[in-house]
C-alpha cells in the first residue's frame, strides 16, 4: 500500500469519460468561470471607483466579491485545465494548496457573511448608533478579523489533513482537493484528530448561523413596525439579497458536508460540490444587482466613463 511520504501526485475525478464530453466540459466551465469573472469584477469596481458606495454594507460586500473570485479561481481552471488536457493528474503541492485556499475561501466567506448580518441589523435596528458601531476603523477591524479567522481555520486543517499517513491510494473521488476525499484515502483511525477538529469547525459555524438568524429574526420585526410602506421597501431591498446569499451558501454547503453516508456516490458528490463551489460565486453578484437600484446606477456610470473615453 502507498503511504504519504510515497505519493507524489492526485489523481482529481475525470469530468466525462469520453474526449467529446471532456471538450464541452471544458467550454462549460470557462463559461461558467468567465460569468462569475464578469460579476464579480464588475461589483468591485463599481464599488472600489463609486464613492457613493463607500460605506459599510458595499465594503463588506467588495471583500464578498473578491473571496467568490478566490473561490471559482481555485476549483475551476484546473478543472478546465485536465479537461483540456485529457489528464486527471495534481501534484502533492498543488493538493494541499488547493484544500487550503478552498477552506481559506469559504471559511472566511462564511464568517464574512456573518458580520454582513450584523451591519444589516445595527443599519435597521440600531440606526442611530450605525456610525458608531460601523465606523471605517470597525469595518476594517471586522475584515481583517474575517480573513485571519479563516487563514487560521485552514492551516489548522490542511496541516493537520496531509500529516496523515495515507493507505488507500491517491485517487480523489472530486474534481478538486478537498478534506472529506482526502480522509477517505487515509488509514483506519489515523483520521480521528481531523475528525474533532471538524466537529469543532462546525460547532463555531453553528454559531455564527445562530447570530445570523437572531440577526434577522430582529431585523424582520423591525422592518415589520415600520409605519412608512417606502421605508419597509427599502430595508428589505437591502436585507433580502443578503438573506438569498446565506441560505445558498450554508443549505448547499451543509449538504455537502453532513449527507448521510448512504446517499454518498461519485455523481452526487460531484452534483453538489459543484453547488457549493461554482454556484455561490455566480449567483451572488446576479441576486445582489438584481433589486440594488445603487449598484446598477453605478455600473451605469462607469459604463458610461468607458464610452466616453472612447468616443
Amino acid at each position: 500500500m502507498p503511504n504519504s511520504s510515497s505519493i507524489s501526485e492526485f489523481l482529481l475525478l475525470a469530468l466525462a469519460d469520453t474526449r467529446q464530453l471532456q471538450l464541452l466540459h471544458f467550454w462549460l466551465l470557462l463559461g461558467i468561470y468567465l460569468a462569475a469573472l464578469l460579476g464579480n469584477g464588475l461589483i468591485s469596481t463599481a464599488v472600489a471607483c463609486d464613492h457613493h458606495l463607500h460605506t459599510p454594507m458595499y465594503f463588506f460586500l467588495l471583500n464578498l466579491a473578491l473571496l467568490d473570485l478566490g473561490c471559482i479561481s481555485t476549483t475551476l481552471p484546473k478543472a478546465m485545465a485536465n479537461a483540456l488536457w485529457h489528464t486527471r493528474h495534481i501534484s502533492y503541492a498543488g493538493c494541499a494548496a488547493q484544500v487550503f485556499l478552498v477552506l481559506f475561501l469559504f471559511s472566511t466567506e462564511y464568517y464574512l457573511l456573518t458580520v454582513m448580518a450584523y451591519d444589516r441589523y445595527v443599519a435597521i435596528c440600531k440606526p442611530l448608533h450605525y456610525g458608531t458601531l460601523l465606523g471605517s476603523r470597525a469595518c476594517a477591524t471586522m475584515a481583517a478579523a474575517a480573513w485571519g479567522s479563516g487563514v487560521l481555520n485552514s492551516l489548522l486543517h490542511t496541516s493537520n489533513t496531509f500529516s496523515l499517513p495515507l493507505c488507500h491510494g491517491n485517487a480523489v473521488d472530486q474534481f478538486f482537493c478537498e478534506i472529506p476525499q482526502i480522509l477517505k484515502l487515509s488509514c483506519s483511525q489515523s483520521y480521528l484528530k481531523e475528525i474533532s477538529l471538524l466537529v469543532f469547525s462546525i460547532s463555531l459555524a453553528s454559531g455564527c448561523f445562530v447570530f445570523i438568524l437572531f440577526s434577522y429574526v430582529q431585523v424582520f420585526r423591525a422592518v415589520l413596525r415600520m409605519p412608512s410602506e417606502q421605508g419597509r421597501h427599502k430595508a428589505f431591498s437591502t436585507c433580502l439579497p443578503h438573506l438569498a446569499v446565506v441560505s445558498l451558501f450554508v443549505s448547499t454547503a451543509t449538504f455537502a458536508y453532513l449527507k448521510p453516508p448512504s446517499l454518498s456516490s461519485p455523481s452526487l458528490d460531484l452534483v453538489v460540490a459543484v453547488l457549493y463551489t461554482v454556484v455561490p460565486p455566480v449567483m451572488n453578484p446576479i441576486i445582489y444587482s438584481m433589486r440594488n437600484q445603487e449598484i446598477k446606477q453605478a455600473l451605469r456610470k462607469l459604463f458610461g466613463h468607458i464610452l466616453l473615453r472612447h468616443q
